[in-house]
């Protein structure tokens, strides 16, 4: 991708620099948390496209955590509001959700389903993030262990759950908005 020049603070230009491309907060908090579950997996799998935040190999699961800003979330309302450099911005964040879309098609077409979840849902209700993938799972039955009891996942609530996330198949597929 070739865009134009940037013109930044040096500030701002410091502080983007820190921004974390693999193995944010999220990504780690689910990757531990589907850990602890039984659910071994790949991270950043580089062999796949698009390099899945997690990849269940075993059940050919992508999990990708998507940042709001660098991936559009609500982009029409964000979009407008854009102040600096607001051309290159909107290329990038375009190129990126054209680049999501892309990559998930190439992952469905090698028999592979693909879920994603925004950053802060994952922040904000990590458990039923991890809920979902489980309930998505060919294996139906998974056993969570909670301080030294042992439950059985309740499947039903996982449908009940209000945590906006995508999945998409061979037979259906819808980006997220």
């Amino acid at each position: 991708m070739k865009h134009q020049k940037l013109e930044t603070l040096p500030e701002i230009s410091k502080r983007m620099s820190k921004v974390k491309l693999k193995r944010g907060v999220a990504e780690t908090m689910m990757a531990k948390a589907l850990w602890h579950r039984g659910i071994r997996y790949r991270l950043n799998y580089r062999a796949l496209a698009g390099s899945p935040d997690i990849a269940i190999t075993k059940h050919k699961t992508a999990v990708f955590i998507d940042g709001e800003f660098w991936h559009g979330h609500d982009w029409e309302i964000r979009k407008p509001k854009l102040k600096r450099n607001r051309e290159y911005w909107i290329e990038k964040i375009e190129e990126n959700m054209a680049r999501d879309i892309r990559n998930d098609e190439i992952l469905k077409a090698a028999g592979w389903s693909v879920i994603h979840f925004w950053e802060k849902d994952v922040l904000k209700n990590l458990d039923a993030c991890v809920d979902i993938i489980v309930s998505l799972l060919p294996e139906h039955r998974y056993i969570k262990k909670y301080q030294d009891n042992i439950i059985e996942l309740n499947l039903a609530s996982v449908a009940e759950s209000s945590v906006a996330y995508e999945v998409s198949n061979k037979t259906d597929y819808q980006k997220k908005q």
